[in-house]
């Protein structure tokens, strides 16, 4: 099926959403929950608190302002530097046009074999072309979420396409250890630890250890507490297992420290993780600590675009009232499967993209 024209499409987002003052928290046109919206733990300006210079805080559910103001990140994602060392029209003016959609938030996927110094491809560039976008980020008046995307399975140089691994491995110790101790003085910056771990035990996800596949994972613990180790009070992120989708052994599994988020992965196309069971599988968590969704989207259903912005204002509805943070992926023109939230690099909205452009404009 032909993507419909701006015109049809933009129609079709106001009959979903009524307008865009629908998109704020209201608890409602989400899909069927046995939970209500979830109750803010709040923010104290008593209690001692870790903070990096220009940061936030965690308390309870609650992420803070140094200030003592409560604080929900919505933004987008970013691609292409986890494939390549150079990015893909990497550029403050990107930047820039990014934000003219209001995100205060963009998450940055990389990867550890061009960043450390001992891997075959590491690019002397790498780090710079980071430290570039993490300025133009700031600069355009967003947040940073620089996210571990690819790994190497404990092979330094063998990640230079196609390398979601099992979960991080012991070279991303390292990688956490040199990335934290650059961005330690700065707040705006945020640590998501390793993208997508799958089928390893929830044991493992924590603190490491065999995978199956013959090479050693560190946990989730182990990576924490290598930004901790280089003095960084940054907020860490970590996403659960089945792809990050997956936080339902959380609870039991919790990482020990301060400053802490969990990231949950939601995708259209899969029934078993559809709207219904949102609440059992991450929307329940925000009842006790805080979730970001840093991605989400439908590439399953490409051509039926009325089903795709379905999907998506579901999740978006969904996050509102459950107090949960999110990033959309993704800010690169990958096409309908990828998905991609813009259809060129002018930034032109995909279908789902004009869900997720009508949503952050509708923020305060």
């Amino acid at each position: 099926m032909k993507r419909s024209s701006f015109a049809a499409v933009a129609a079709s987002v106001l009959a979903l959403t009524g307008s865009a003052c629908s998109l704020f928290p209201s608890g409602g046109g989400g899909p069927p929950s046995n939970s209500g919206p979830a109750t803010p733990t709040g923010c104290t300006t008593t209690a001692a608190k870790h903070i990096a210079p220009g940061g936030y805080y965690v308390n309870g559910n609650t992420v803070c302002t140094a200030s003592g103001q409560p604080h929900l990140f919505h933004g987008v994602d970013r691609p292409s530097m986890e494939w390549t060392p150079f990015g893909e029209k990497i550029s403050a003016a990107d930047f820039q046009l990014m934000a003219t959609w209001k995100p205060n938030v963009v998450r940055i996927a990389l990867n550890q074999d061009f960043w450390l110094s001992s891997s075959p491809i590491f690019n002397s560039g790498y780090k710079a072309l980071i430290d570039n976008a993490v300025t133009w980020a700031e600069q355009a008046g967003m947040d940073v979420i620089l996210d571990l995307h690819w790994s190497d399975a404990g092979q330094p140089g063998s990640c230079s396409s196609g390398c979601q691994q099992l979960m991080a491995d012991t070279n991303s110790i390292t990688f956490w250890s040199e990335l934290a101790a650059v961005y330690k003085n700065d707040g705006r910056v945020l640590f998501e630890l390793y993208n997508e771990p799958h089928d390893v035990s929830w044991s493992v996800w924590k603190s490491g250890g065999a995978t199956g596949a013959g090479w050693t994972a560190a946990g989730m613990q182990q990576l924490y507490d290598a930004v901790r180790g280089a003095g960084a009070d940054n907020l860490v992120i970590a996403g659960g297992l089945s792809y990050a989708y997956d936080l339902s052994s959380v609870p039991q599994n919790k990482l020990q420290g301060y400053n802490i988020m969990y990231a949950t992965h939601p995708y259209g196309g899969d029934p078993s993780k559809g709207p219904q069971q949102w609440d059992g599988h991450w929307g329940f968590l925000a009842d006790t600590d805080p979730v970001i969704v840093t991605e989400f989207g439908d590439g399953a259903d490409c051509g039926d675009n009325t089903k795709v912005q379905t999907y998506v204002q579901q999740l978006i509805t969904y996050a509102d009232k459950r107090a949960a943070s999110w990033t959309a992926w993704a800010w690169y023109p990958g096409g309908c499967k990828f998905p991609a939230i813009i259809d060129d690099w002018n930034g032109t909205p995909s279908p789902s993209g004009l869900v997720v452009k009508a949503a952050l404009l509708g923020y305060p």
